[in-house]
């Protein structure tokens, strides 16, 4: 398992950053979830984007009451099996809903919040990984990432969310919005997968 000192910083931030870095990290696995789901016909990657949507408007509406419970629910009918495809797109998948999973838990039990940040961070570097690893044929382990740019590019934009986070002082609505839309707008995702 690959580590970062921002794994460690990570601990620092505060309920509602801890729930933001998730989603911003969740919003960079959609894609590949979305990819899966137009290639393989599995099923529509609508709802996943609904139930994303539902935490992002928990941080910013302050009178939203959302079932995460429910959420959850529907979440578990979208993970696709691996044995049942045979493409890789299968494996980013899985991760995508595995990190909103591991997101929508923590909703629910708030205790969990750190543990899950620092999940939902080692979800998404290792997707990255494990796709490096496929097409290069290579193990990337903790003293040779530096030289994966992949994996340098997924650690410089987990710093560069957390930096933004870090800076709030107080829940700041405009920035959860804008590191949301700056997310969807460039439709790109954590290997690379574009919309």
């Amino acid at each position: 398992m690959l580590q970062n000192p921002v794994q460690l910083r990570l601990q620092k931030l505060i309920p509602w950053q801890q729930i933001t870095f998730m989603a911003c990290l969740c919003e960079r696995m959609y894609p590949n979830y979305a990819m899966f789901c137009e290639h393989t016909a599995f099923t529509s990657h609508a709802t996943y984007r609904q139930i994303l949507d539902t935490v992002w408007e928990s941080l910013t509406v302050k009178s939203a009451k959302i079932d995460f419970e429910r959420q959850l629910e529907k979440l578990e009918e979208l993970i696709p099996s691996q044995e049942a495809f045979d493409v890789y797109a299968v494996y980013p998948a899985i991760d995508a809903c595995e990190a909103l999973s591991t997101l929508l838990h923590s909703l629910l039990d708030k205790d969990q919040l750190t543990e899950a940040q620092q999940e939902v961070s080692t979800i998404s570097v290792n997707t990255v990984v494990q796709l490096e690893e496929a097409q290069t044929d290579s193990v990337i382990t903790n003293d040779n990432q530096k030289e994966n740019e992949a994996v340098c590019t997924e650690w410089d934009v987990q710093w560069a969310i957390f930096r933004a986070l870090k800076e709030a002082e107080e829940r700041d609505i405009e920035l959860i919005k804008s590191l949301r839309d700056e997310l969807r707008e460039e439709r790109i995702s954590n290997i690379g997968v574009g919309l």
